[in-house]
């Protein structure tokens, strides 16, 4: 029933939304990212993506996921890091191959407006097969426990293979859709792990808001939190309750509602504002 429920919503969300009602603040907080943020410049220095195999405890299997180390990387610095998780249909490949995650990065590094992180992309459907094939929706449960893998597998392999700030004042989390509802679910109850949260155009997965502020006090230590949607989304509804609750609770937090629906433009441009806005850029 759950996977029915899920997949009807964000089904709607992407073709026939219900009727969309938007508040009075449900408004963008900052400009939209300008014209060709997303699109290779030839001129400009570029980070470098790698696949890298690591195993997890959780799942039981060797692993992969993608990591971005940027422009004039130096491993004899300290590195902040941004781990951004996929959607229900992707795999660690969807924010390089779909999103171009890494051009986004080059362009902001090349622009001056981001401090360096290493950005990694893992796979969120915690299963033995995590390739997306067949019916996705049925692999609803495994993006429910990745949070084992991730605090468990995922964080330790990077912070032993690669020069990192290994604190929660130099981790965030982030992620669209299914991704999205990871990060708020794991990112808010986890804010000794995670100094920076945001959840983009989250999708059903996410808890119930109530649940995800049921300690606010903690989620007041966060240096930053940020929660998004399209205004087009059929799946506003569940970031507009995230919102209300934190606003309610006092905590501190961007409510940034873009112009369109559940697609990739909204996703690119929410990682170049937020990716701008962490780690004390």
């Amino acid at each position: 029933m759950i996977t029915l429920l899920f997949a009807s919503a964000l089904l709607a969300a992407q073709g026939n939304p219900p009727q969309i009602k938007l508040n009075d603040d449900d408004k963008p907080a900052f400009p939209a990212a300008p014209a060709g943020f997303d699109l290779v410049r030839e001129s400009v220095p570029h980070g470098k993506v790698d696949t890298v195999e690591y195993d997890s405890k959780s799942v039981g299997n060797k692993r992969k996921m993608i990591v971005y180390t940027p422009p004039n990387y130096d491993p004899s610095a300290k590195y902040p890091v941004l781990y951004l998780l996929h959607g229900i249909g992707g795999t660690e490949r969807e924010w390089l191959d779909s999103g171009s995650f890494n051009v986004v990065l080059d362009n902001l590094y090349a622009d001056g407006k981001l401090k360096p992180m290493i950005v990694v992309t893992p796979n969120g459907r915690a299963q033995a097969n995590d390739r997306a094939e067949g019916n996705v929706f049925a692999t609803a449960p495994a993006f429910g426990v990745f949070d084992k893998d991730l605090l468990g597998s995922v964080i330790p392999y990077i912070e032993s293979h690669y020069p990192t700030l290994a604190d929660r004042d130099h981790r965030a989390l982030a992620g669209l859709s299914m991704g999205g509802g990871q990060s708020l679910d794991f990112g808010l109850a986890n804010t000794d792990v995670f100094g920076y949260v945001g959840g983009f155009s989250s999708a059903p997965n996410t808890f119930a808001p109530e649940k995800l502020t049921a300690n606010p006090e903690k989620l007041k230590t966060l240096h930053f939190l940020w929660v998004s949607c399209g205004d087009q989304d059929g799946l506003i509804g569940i970031s507009q309750g995230v919102h209300k609750a934190l606003k309610e609770k006092g905590v501190k937090h961007i409510w940034h509602v873009d112009s369109g629906a559940h697609t990739w433009p909204v996703w690119k441009n929410d990682l170049y504002l937020f990716s701008q806005r962490i780690f004390g850029k």
